[in-house]
């Protein structure tokens, strides 16, 4: 009998992401298997919504599976996450075709609600409101072999007047320190090497078992974990960002030289109105003290163009401090009114049209930053953990990318007859640049095959379809 096949499309971050993993694991552990396609007789979306644009593109996607749908009465549909946690029982009265409908705090229950969809032939709602499982103690299909997510906690104490998220996800809820250090020390004894630490707010952890300094901590006992090569972790609150995050940063030989610091805003009237709980000068310190003790951090921030009241000079002083701080990336996004946030019913919403105008000016002065910091980098040896072989041959040689420790990316091309594969480490000197990018042109060396490596060449030796690229998904017990 052949089985039946599945597929997840994310949208979002990388909590999304670490979460569906996790939906994926499930369908796995119910005998699914899966395709790389929305012909599967599963489709899951798992969704965001933090931006307007998230249910434009779930609503556009269920119309086109509307079509496939027509054409195969069995299929299955399920909406997951945090729009459908929002809309609820919006979902299925703009897309009645939809099987079902589970929200952030219910996860485990997928396979029983699509089997109860199936047999019943009647669509299944089922939204909690309070955490049920947490998402870390379900089967995981990891999209790498050699690179894990690993969530440290869930939910958002925060207030940001932008954010949804905090009403979609819940008070922040942790895990103890124990727990996440044996799902590491496991998932490295699966030829894991690089971990990315997930929180709302990571530097906030600990706070509800009453330890301030627990983030810190975790990190220090991350480097104390043989094998892990690289620890990451995201994202921080500049509001909660201590001293001994930065000591413990420095002072850990696996954590890595990169810091995302979300920014929001440069000016200090936009962030009260936010209620980001810090002003630039505070900001700017914490820069200034990271690279006192990190000179060759990479730093990366998220900003917010077109906040309700934003004026033409608070704008100007989120390009002067971009301009100042040198971001290696800014991932920049123009404001969306989200229903159910304070900053919705804002007076002085701006004009799109000026959001739009700001936004550009915005991106043409993060994209010069980014790329003054990366020409920086013209020269030098960087230690990469391949991500991924293109499978392209030019003049012999093989094009492959991968992350250099402070996160940038690299492209990079060895001889033909070199054998480098996911999750090995390769030193390579970096010949030019461009603002989301390194490129080198000269062969690596000091090549580090990884056991990660090994498995990805056994696996793929392993299956008919010679697949090449990013690491063939694993199931993992954490």
């Amino acid at each position: 009998m052949t089985p039946r096949t599945y597929f997840v499309r994310t949208f979002g971050c990388q909590m999304n992401q670490h979460d569906s993993q996790r939906l994926a694991g499930l369908m796995e552990d119910s005998g699914l298997v899966a395709i790389d396609s929305e012909d599967a007789d599963v489709v899951i979306y798992n969704t965001c919504a933090v931006r307007e644009n998230a249910d434009n593109k779930l609503y556009g996607n269920l119309g086109m599976l509307y079509q496939k749908k027509e054409l195969n009465p069995d299929m299955q549909i399920a909406v997951c996450g945090c729009l459908a946690q929002k809309d609820k029982e919006i979902i299925q009265k703009k897309a009645p075709w939809v099987d079902v409908v589970i929200g952030t705090h219910n996860f485990a229950s997928l396979p029983v609600l699509l089997e109860r969809a199936r047999v019943n032939k009647e669509a299944q709602l089922e939204i909690l409101e309070s955490l049920e499982t947490f998402p870390s103690n379900l089967p995981t299909k990891r999209d790498a072999i050699h690179s894990a997510l690993v969530a440290i906690s869930v939910g958002c104490n925060n207030t940001c007047t932008f954010c949804i998220v905090p009403t979609l996800r819940g008070k922040e809820k942790d895990r103890r320190a124990g727990e996440i250090l044996d799902e590491i020390r496991t998932l490295v004894s699966q030829g894991v090497s690089e971990i990315m630490l997930l929180g709302q707010n990571v530097n906030s952890y600990g706070i509800e078992f009453g330890d301030k300094y627990a983030f810190g901590k975790l990190l220090r006992a991350c480097g104390e974990i043989s094998g892990l090569d690289r620890v990451r972790f995201i994202s921080p609150h500049p509001k909660d960002f201590t001293d001994d995050v930065i000591e413990a940063m420095a002072e850990t030989a696996n954590v890595m030289p990169h810091l995302h610091m979300p920014l929001q805003s440069g000016s200090d009237s936009v962030l009260a109105n936010m209620k980001r709980s810090y002003r630039r000068n505070k900001y700017l310190g914490i820069l200034e003290r990271v690279r006192e003790r990190i000179p060759h951090a990479a730093i990366t921030t998220d900003i917010i163009v077109g906040f309700p009241g934003e004026s033409e000079e608070d704008f100007q002083n989120t390009i002067d401090l971009v301009k100042e701080a040198r971001f290696a990336t800014s991932f920049t996004y123009k404001y969306s009114k989200r229903p159910g946030t304070p900053a919705a019913e804002m007076a002085d919403q701006i004009d799109p049209k000026v959001v739009s105008q700001r936004y550009d000016r915005l991106i043409e002065v993060v994209d010069q930053v980014a790329l003054e910091e990366n020409q920086k980098q013209i020269g030098q040896i960087v230690e990469v953990l391949v991500n991924n072989i293109e499978g392209k041959k030019d003049e012999m040689r093989v094009k492959m990318s991968g992350r250099a420790k402070d996160n940038r990316l690299v492209h990079f091309t060895i001889p033909e007859n070199e054998t480098v594969r996911p999750g090995d480490l390769i030193d390579v000197e970096i010949t030019y640049a461009a603002p989301f990018h390194l490129i080198s042109e000269k062969p690596g060396f000091n090549l580090r095959k990884t056991r990660a490596g090994d498995i990805w060449e056994t696996q793929k030796n392993e299956t008919t379809n010679n697949q090449v690229n990013l690491g063939i998904p694993t199931l993992v017990r954490s």
